[in-house]
């Protein structure tokens, strides 16, 4: 299941890129994600690992994930390792007049229980994603 959206905020590259590849700010615009941290030591890049929680259908899955690319204010991309819901995530970053314009792609693969609820789950990974970019530019454009 892909989903894809985009938005453009106004503050300058640097700033959206910092923001939205920290793992420690991930909770406060990706909707499902309650908990998210760092495991791995060092400044962030391929290879540095995280921990999630998220909730979804009213389960609640931890999953490890694995930085995949970085390049500096141009691309961020992750996957999971462990959990449930094998998932993958790229995020692109290009200067835009006035500001930055961010892409954010999910591809989620239902496995187990999801698959059941494949429909559903398609469904509620799109809007997340449209939401979750929504407020991202909301925070970053309030200055947070």
């Amino acid at each position: 299941m892909k989903a894809e959206a985009s938005a453009v905020i106004g503050r300058p590259i640097e700033e959206v890129f910092a923001f939205s590849t920290d793992p420690e700010k991930l909770a406060m615009w990706a909707g499902p994600v309650t908990e998210a941290k760092q495991t791995s030591e060092g400044p962030l890049g391929v290879g540095t690992t995280s921990t999630r929680v998220t909730q979804l259908l009213g389960r609640r899955i931890e999953h490890d994930y694995e930085v995949t690319e970085y390049q500096p204010n141009r691309t961020y991309s992750a996957k999971t390792t462990t959990g449930a819901l094998p998932i993958e995530e790229h995020l692109s970053f290009e200067a835009f007049e006035g500001g930055t314009k961010v892409t954010v792609e999910g591809d989620v693969e239902a496995a187990g229980f999801f698959k059941l609820a494949e429909p559903i789950v398609s469904r509620i990974v799109k809007r997340q994603v449209e939401h979750d970019v929504a407020t991202l530019k909301e925070l970053l454009e309030a200055d947070i």
